[in-house]
């Protein structure tokens, strides 16, 4: 006997292909509400007969935040967890009895595991802990775009994590993010100080190569008084360096990639970022010791997004370059051997093993 009443809830629009595959995965839930916010296909219909039920809301002009509101709105009053997701996600088979295993009584927030990209192996690449499972009556949605659930609960927020839920994301490559921009101008407008927005305003920018006002806002993320968030804080000097190399000024990457690796020493990214604008600049003395730093941290965090490029082949193929432009060849053969073994079928890191064995044999 299920312990606890859990309704899935989601927003979605022209999501067609993804709901049979959706309904598959969610259908754990005692329930299914899902807000449509004006599909001109067939999702409406095709949730429907799947099981769903489904309203159609639509939100003018566009916020994430009152569109999940809404959502949340539609939900059954006397259900026990929510558990937001949207259509092009994906829980691992179990999902449900992991959550009620972990949940209890005064929880009011379950964290999980969360890939939000995964590679064509089907091994997890962008990762990190998520937060969209919670209490029905003690959250509110908050923001226009990024969204995230703000506390309004009259007793102790209480999170806990939830061993074995695991969410997979299997983004819609064909839509873009081309809202994102101006709700996130509208975002810090409306919160001139909030420390949150300004970090995803500055980071769009980057997204988007206009890295003079990603550095300006970065900036101003990093002076605002509620910018502690070590990790976070990390992750805006990170992007600072990006754009400063990708306006030629070399001397500035690397002074904001050294402020970030002091500013969150434990994380992998800034040594293995570093590291790979030290190749494209043929600094081998500094691809060798930002990815032998990199290699010695050995657990991902549990606090921050955990980029993939960090933890798979790549610190060790950067490693084993350098190490043969070194004349560290044994080093190089190690880390080149180190680079294959996860990823096995790339042809590029075999051909570098051989290279670099004809070297060795060559200084015998």
């Amino acid at each position: 006997m299920n312990k606890y009443k859990i309704c899935v809830y989601a927003i979605c629009k022209n999501e067609e292909k993804f709901v049979d595959k959706w309904m598959d995965s969610m259908s754990e839930a005692d329930y299914i509400v899902v807000t449509d916010t004006g599909s001109s296909d067939m999702t409406v219909e095709k949730l429907r007969n799947r099981g769903a039920t489904v309203y159609v809301d639509v939100v003018n002009p566009w916020r994430f935040d009152v569109a999940r509101n809404i959502s949340l709105e539609h939900v059954p009053v006397d259900v026990d967890i929510c558990v937001c997701t949207d259509l092009d996600e994906v829980f691992e088979e179990g999902w449900r009895k992991k959550l009620e295993d972990a949940w209890i009584p005064k929880a009011t927030m379950g964290r999980y595991l969360y890939n939000w990209s995964i590679k064509e192996d089907g091994t997890p690449d962008v990762q990190f802990n998520y937060f969209k499972i919670h209490t029905r009556n003690d959250y509110e949605w908050v923001y226009p775009v990024h969204e995230c659930l703000k506390y309004i609960g009259t007793s102790n927020e209480i999170k806990i994590f939830l061993d074995g839920v695991v969410l997979n994301h299997f983004p819609d490559k064909t839509k873009t993010r081309g809202s994102y921009l101006a709700l996130l101008e509208l975002a810090v407008k409306e919160t001139p100080d909030d420390d949150r927005v300004t970090y995803y305003l500055g980071r769009e920018y980057m997204y988007k190569g206009m890295w003079e006002k990603s550095i300006e806002i970065l900036k101003k993320h990093l002076y605002l008084k509620s910018a502690t968030w070590k990790d976070e804080r990390c992750a805006s000097m990170r992007w600072i360096a990006l754009s400063y190399y990708k306006l030629s000024n070399i001397n500035e990457a690397y002074s904001w990639y050294y402020r970030a690796i002091a500013e969150s020493p434990k994380m992998r990214d800034p040594y293995v970022e570093f590291a790979r604008m030290a190749y494209y600049l043929s600094d081998w003395s500094t691809v060798f010791h930002m990815t032998q730093e990199a290699l010695k941290i050995k657990e991902k965090s549990s606090t921050y997004v955990n980029m993939g490029y960090s933890w798979d082949y790549t610190p060790d193929d950067l490693c084993s370059i350098s190490c043969y432009h070194l004349g560290m060849y044994d080093k190089s053969l190690f880390h080149a051997k180190e680079a294959l073994s996860k990823d096995p079928d790339n042809d590029r890191l075999i051909n570098n093993i051989h290279l670099i064995e004809e070297k060795i044999k060559d200084n015998i």
